[in-house]
């Protein structure tokens, strides 16, 4: 008699499920069979095309007349767009930006870092330089400088409110060039110390915090990573500010100064021909204003190093 039995069936091993089943590779015979062909369609924009197409229209009918329209005289244009006077009111144009430019964003440096000083006067003094800058028009401001030999006769330098030691007329102080830069420089420092601080309080402070705690001195932080950063946000701005004073110097033609714009209107004052004439003036700022696009174009591509793929 045996004494071995078989096991109970519900003592019996479990039998494994069935792995699933796998969907052949793509590429492999039969995987055409199991997965889905998707047609792709590309999406269908008839308003697009029919834009494109009137705005296509309306520019090829405006050079249309561009060219073929006599009235704007191009033989008189194709004269006087590189006559020695216009370049000459060129220069002086380039010269008013030039002196604008770095003198007006050398005083808004020094104003921003005023604004943002721990000093309570230095911040009230700044904001009221801004604030008065600012609210009085361009063409008021070289008015005054211009006339300062009429509000201040002499000058004088010595102890404040006291005796004076040494003073001097203002009648031949400030001529014509000096009162236009000095308005245009002080005018500009306004709104350029607000572009300036806007892109240092857009650098994160964790990166001077950092900086300070690696023992690194305040000037070289400012130096070698507050403004660097500061710069992707302030070159935009400034740029539009240097461009806006570029085509603002028309401003001071008041001043018969002979910049682009007052010798152009020198010449039609002269010939009549005002149209020719103000296309000539047309094409100079185009054209210097597309350099100073490009030039930024560069500037802002070396800032932006490390910040963009």
């Amino acid at each position: 008699m045996s004494l071995t039995s078989d096991p109970p069936a519900s003592l019996a091993p479990p039998t494994p499920p069935a792995p699933p089943a796998e969907s052949p590779a793509p590429g492999t015979p039969g995987a055409e069979a199991t997965t889905p062909v998707l047609k792709v369609v590309p999406v269908r924009r008839p308003w697009r095309w029919v834009a494109v197409a009137a705005t296509a229209v309306v520019l090829a009918q405006f050079l249309h007349g561009l060219i073929t329209n006599p009235a704007w005289e191009w033989q008189v244009f194709a004269r006087y767009v590189t006559a020695d006077a216009i370049l000459r009111a060129v220069w002086v144009t380039l010269q008013l930006t030039c002196y604008g430019t770095v003198l007006g964003f050398a005083l808004g440096l020094v104003l921003a870092f005023m604004r943002m000083s721990t000093s309570p006067f230095l911040r009230a003094v700044a904001f009221g330089y801004i604030w008065a800058f600012r609210s009085i028009p361009l063409i008021v401001q070289l008015l005054f400088w211009f006339n300062l030999a009429y509000l201040y006769g002499e000058l004088s330098l010595g102890i404040p409110f006291g005796p004076s030691l040494w003073s001097f007329d203002t009648m031949g102080l400030v001529g014509a060039m000096s009162a236009a830069v000095l308005g245009l420089a002080l005018h500009q420092a306004a709104y350029a110390a607000e572009i300036v601080r806007g892109g240092l309080l857009a650098v994160d402070p964790g990166q001077t915090e950092a900086a300070a705690a690696l023992g690194i001195p305040k000037l070289r932080q400012l130096r070698r990573i507050v403004l660097p950063q500061a710069m992707r946000s302030i070159l935009p701005n400034a740029a539009n500010e240097i461009i806006s004073l570029f085509k603002g110097t028309s401003i001071v033609s008041v001043m018969a100064i002979g910049e682009l714009f007052y010798q152009v209107q020198v010449v039609y004052g002269r010939n009549g021909q005002v149209v020719p004439l103000l296309m000539v003036a047309t094409a100079w700022y185009v054209l210097l204003t597309t350099a100073l696009s490009v030039v930024q174009h560069y500037v802002e591509r070396h800032y932006a190093k490390g910040s963009t793929r």
